[in-house]
C-alpha cells in the first residue's frame, strides 16, 4: 500500500489548520492591565488604571484623548467596555475615525461610525437599543482594511462599507485612541475598558467572525 499520498494529505491538512489557528491567535493586547505604557494622553489626569481596568472620566466639563504611541493601518480591533451614563465616548482609529459610544436618541446609539466633518455627521448609525447592555460590559469590534470599514457590537454587525473617496475623508493610518468627550452635560461620565487588542492584517483580508456573545 502506498502511504505517500495519505502522508502528504495529512501534512497539508495540518499546515492549513496551523495557519488558521495562527491567524486566529495573533491578537496583540494594547493594554497591559497594569499601567498606560504605550499610550499618551493630552490630559493624563483624566485616565487611570484600577484593578486591571483602564478608565477614562471627566468631572469638569473638559474632554481628553488617550492614544497609542504606535500607528496602525489595516487591522482588526476588539475591545470590551462599560459606560457610566450619561456619557459620550468612542474608540478612535486612523486618528479621526471613531466607533462612537454614546446615547443620542433618536439620532443614534453606540456603534455609529463618526469622523469630524463627515457630510452626513455619521457614515452609519445604530438605532437598535437591544444590542447594547446599558449597565454592563459590551464587546465591540472594528475592521479597517484599505477603504473598507466594518463595526460589530456584541456580535451584531452594525455597518460594513467601502468608503467612496468622492464622499468621505480617506484616512489610511493613525493611532488607536479612547475619547472622553467634553461638555457639562457629560460631567461624571466614565468609560471603562477591560480589554483592547489588535490584529494587523494584509490588504484584501476578510473580517474575523466576532466572538460569540452570551
Amino acid at each position: 500500500m502506498n502511504l505517500m499520498p495519505k502522508l502528504i494529505l495529512f501534512l497539508f491538512t495540518n499546515l492549513l489548520i496551523e495557519g488558521s489557528l495562527s491567524a486566529q491567535n495573533n491578537w496583540a493586547p494594547l493594554f497591559n492591565k497594569k499601567d498606560l505604557s504605550g499610550w499618551k494622553a493630552n490630559d493624563p489626569s483624566k485616565f487611570k488604571v484600577e484593578k486591571g481596568i483602564l478608565i477614562g472620566f471627566q468631572n469638569d466639563g473638559k474632554g481628553a484623548d488617550l492614544r497609542t504611541e504606535k500607528s496602525y493601518s489595516d487591522f482588526e480591533l476588539r475591545f470590551t467596555y462599560k459606560m457610566k451614563w450619561p456619557g459620550n465616548s468612542g474608540i478612535w482609529f486612523r486618528n479621526l475615525y471613531q466607533f462612537d459610544l454614546l446615547d443620542m436618541k433618536p439620532m443614534t446609539l453606540t456603534g455609529a461610525f463618526y469622523y469630524p466633518k463627515c457630510p452626513s455627521t455619521f457614515v452609519w448609525t445604530n438605532k437598535d437599543e437591544s444590542i447594547e447592555k446599558k449597565n454592563g460590559w459590551n464587546d465591540g469590534q472594528i475592521f479597517a482594511c484599505e477603504n473598507r470599514i466594518a463595526f460589530w457590537l456584541n456580535g451584531k454587525k452594525l455597518g460594513d462599507e467601502t468608503l467612496d473617496p468622492s464622499l468621505h475623508r480617506m484616512l489610511e493610518e493613525g493611532n488607536i485612541g479612547i475619547q472622553v468627550h467634553g461638555g457639562d452635560a457629560f460631567k461624571g461620565m466614565q468609560v471603562s475598558i477591560s480589554l483592547i487588542e489588535i490584529r494587523e492584517i494584509e490588504p484584501g483580508s476578510e473580517p474575523s467572525p466576532p466572538p460569540v456573545v452570551d
